[in-house]
């Protein structure tokens, strides 16, 4: 299995069919089909479920898409680091963040930091932390911005300072409540919370108060939950750093008098992967 294989893979399962992906990479059918032939045949599984006029992907087929395309990336990351040991601090900076950190702790750092160093780029994957954790696994990204509990056997870590969280959500939810709101106010609202981060602690804490909150959906995705609110679905319970995500939107936030209701991010590399110049510089931003 080559770099070749997984471009001709990807590209079919990218367009369904064999005559659209050979003229995507300008090569006839009849090697872009053996080429595929040869993959399965080396790997011991079949990749496509092969029909008249399309082809899809069997389960192994998925997997292997999703290997190849991290592989694809590591590659560009190779050549990348290759090119910077020659060039002096320059190339791509790989980075993996949660959403409300991309609007609040990177713009400013990457703005001093391509003021100093210009010939460095940036690419960006968004995520939730456990996406980030496996991007940064596999090496596809160098640095990640990540929420607080983390394993920290496999990284080396900067721990940010905590941050409150607080209640969003359009005005006619929290007309009634008053700031800082106690978590009591919200014993009849519906709540938008972050699974893993929020949800158990204020579940715990309603609790203690005597009542079982109402927890209309928990998910990974900040963002998710913000426009959730903004549609009037209920009160997103979100970390402070959130609150410009969705610039323009109907919600008002206020702060919860919960003392330990709080999240710290932090920024992780790999043990296993050594920082390029440009990763180990931009680091030093968050110091």
């Amino acid at each position: 299995m080559d770099f070749r294989q997984l471009k001709y893979f990807l590209a079919v399962a990218e367009e369904g069919q064999i005559t659209k992906a050979a003229q995507r990479l300008h090569v006839t059918q009849p090697p872009l089909s053996q080429q595929l032939i040869l993959l399965e045949k080396e790997l011991g599984v079949q990749l496509f479920e092969r029909g008249k006029k399309h082809i899809r992907l069997t389960e192994a087929g998925h997997i292997l898409r999703n290997r190849a395309e991290q592989m694809m990336e590591l590659k560009k990351a190779t050549l990348n680091d290759l090119q910077e040991s020659t060039a002096g601090i320059s190339g791509r900076l790989m980075i993996g963040t949660i959403p409300s950190s991309a609007g609040s702790l990177l713009p400013d750092r990457i703005q001093k930091f391509h003021q100093r160093y210009p010939k460095v780029t940036f690419h960006l994957r968004q995520g939730e932390t456990l996406k980030i954790l496996e991007l940064l696994s596999v090496g596809i990204i160098e640095i990640g911005i990540v929420r607080t509990p983390v394993d920290y056997e496999q990284y080396d870590y900067i721990l940010l300072p905590e941050e409150d969280m607080v209640a969003g959500a359009i005005p006619s939810m929290l007309a009634d409540c008053t700031e800082p709101l106690d978590i009591c106010q919200l014993a009849n609202k519906p709540l938008l919370a972050h699974h893993r981060h929020a949800a158990p602690t204020i579940i715990e804490h309603c609790r203690q108060e005597g009542f079982d909150p109402t927890i209309l959906c928990t998910s990974d995705d900040i963002t998710l939950l913000l426009l959730w609110a903004n549609l009037g679905l209920g009160v997103a319970v979100v970390p402070e750093s959130a609150v410009n995500i969705l610039p323009g939107s109907s919600l008002v936030f206020y702060k919860l008098r919960v003392p330990y209701l709080k999240t710290t991010t932090a920024v992780l590399w790999s043990k296993k992967h050594p920082l390029s110049a440009a990763g180990s510089h931009f680091i030093e931003y968050f110091k």
